[in-house]
């Protein structure tokens, strides 16, 4: 990863810009991260802070995001009516809208300030919890049930407001951590909810959906009242919708959401598939949804944990060289669960599932990573030919908010088209298998890519 193009003595840091005017709300408008002695006397306490509040939202968000995950697991065919590829699309619908929410989400950051914008989009989550427990019934219109399903699609947002904001308090070499840690924290919220579902159906049965969101809805209550009272907004965190605009033209914007589409939309459209994808896969083994769901946790829950874990291993050796090493890794995976497929083999099936999972996961911190470290080196070079260093490194930072918002909303689409891919293969063969050798082709291309722009001797950003 380059190195930080400002000085890291007190004595030469540069001066920081003069405040904004006063405004109502929690606003710190002299913030400086990169200032090791401001960090260590008050920056870190603050960042920490904000960073464990905004991991509590996108939990929260995610969990109500994979809501339909769980419930299409309380959905037998004989009383709803819904057959395999239905359900499918009761799942895609709101990862899609989750994506498509994701940029306005992240301009809402520099908008309105992170703290505001995390009270709102908690209070959000609301609007189709309450709406599922209304309609979620035997005899409900399956349109109904797609309609509240989308609705779902709003926790997927969290996600993109969150990182962008949280990447503004820290300095760049701890972003790999605190990304990779908000990021995982907030990807908890899959298996939380599974496992939540679990219980219901172990203890209330499949005909009580309704106890998850009741669950639910003071925690997301909970979640917007502690963002409301601990939070705070940084005015630095401004301009993006400018930033937004500028990143549409840069080149590594398209290169990184293509690779997160890899990570990210793989980690996603696997939790909200692999139940359904176990109760068809393997029919005979799941023909109850408690036995399907007592899996169904397992793979998101890894994927999660290890999430910060990559970003740390990017910190250290490099986001590419990890993601790199990465793609191939899981185009092995994927190439056990095909394997596992045709034998008809349930052990090295969910062995090679849970083995994405947890690749997955690296690849989203490492992945993420590498955003920072791009508009670094830019800045980096920006500054040895003569340009301002202060400039360069605002832009760095305008970017990577701006990048990590684009990235994460074309990531999600990622997850749409596993579900399709899903959908498809199942409605043409019966099996998954067609998916299965389309992720491995999408993963080769992903390793080539990845040593081409960002591994290749000379390349201009070799090494971030």
């Amino acid at each position: 990863m380059a190195a930080p193009t400002r000085p890291t003595d007190v004595a030469s840091a540069p001066v920081a810009p003069p405040a904004p005017p006063p405004r109502g709300g929690r606003w710190i408008d002299d913030w400086r991260p990169e200032d090791p002695q401001f960090w260590e006397g008050t920056g870190q306490r603050v960042a920490r802070r904000n960073l464990f509040f905004s991991v509590f939202s996108e939990h929260i968000g995610f969990s109500i995001w994979s809501l339909w995950s769980v419930l299409v697991l309380f959905l037998p065919e004989s009383v709803y009516g819904i057959d395999p590829a239905g359900k499918f699309l009761l799942t895609t619908l709101p990862t899609a809208l989750g994506a498509f929410v994701r940029l306005p989400y992240t301009f809402a950051v520099a908008k309105f300030g992170g703290r505001n914008w995390t009270i709102v989009s908690a209070a959000l989550l609301l609007v189709p919890t309450i709406a599922t427990a209304i309609v979620l019934k035997p005899g409900v219109d399956y349109s109904t049930l797609l309609f509240v399903s989308c609705l779902a699609g709003v926790g997927g947002g969290n996600f993109a407001s969150s990182m962008a904001n949280i990447n503004a308090f820290y300095p760049d070499r701890l972003k790999g951590w605190a990304l990779g840690l908000n990021a995982g924290g907030g990807n908890l919220g899959v298996p939380v909810i599974q496992l939540v579902g679990l219980l219901v159906l172990a203890t209330a049965g499949v005909e009580h959906p309704r106890i998850i969101l009741v669950i639910y809805m003071p925690l997301i209550v909970a979640a917007a009242v502690g963002a409301a009272l601990v939070m705070d907004n940084l005015s630095t965190a401004r301009n993006q919708p400018r930033a937004m605009r500028e990143a549409t033209r840069e080149p590594h914007t398209w290169i990184m959401a293509f690779l997160y589409i890899g990570t990210f939309g793989s980690f996603i459209g696997f939790g909200f598939a692999f139940g359904q994808v176990l109760q068809n896969q393997f029919a005979v083994d799941f023909d109850t949804p408690l036995k399907a769901a007592y899996l169904t946790w397992l793979g998101p829950l890894l994927g999660s944990l290890i999430r910060p874990i990559g970003g740390s291993l990017a910190d250290r050796f490099g986001g590419a060289r990890i993601t790199f090493v990465n793609f191939i890794a899981m185009a092995v995976g994927a190439s056990v669960v095909l394997a596992a497929s045709l034998a008809e083999s349930l052990p090295l099936f969910v062995i090679g599932f849970v083995l994405l999972f947890v690749l997955s996961g690296i690849g989203n911190g490492s992945t993420y990573k590498m955003i920072p470290a791009i508009f670094r080196t830019q800045a980096q070079v920006a500054v040895a030919a003569g340009g301002d260093g202060v400039a360069a490194d605002r832009r760095a930072l305008r970017m990577s908010g701006a990048l990590i918002g684009i990235a994460g909303a074309v990531g999600a689409f990622g997850g749409v088209l596993v579900n399709l891919a899903f959908r498809q293969s199942f409605l043409s063969t019966g099996s998954g298998d067609g998916a299965y050798i389309a992720f491995i082709a999408f993963y080769a291309v992903c390793v080539v890519v990845t040593w081409t722009v960002y591994l290749r001797k000379g390349a201009p950003m070799a090494g971030v």
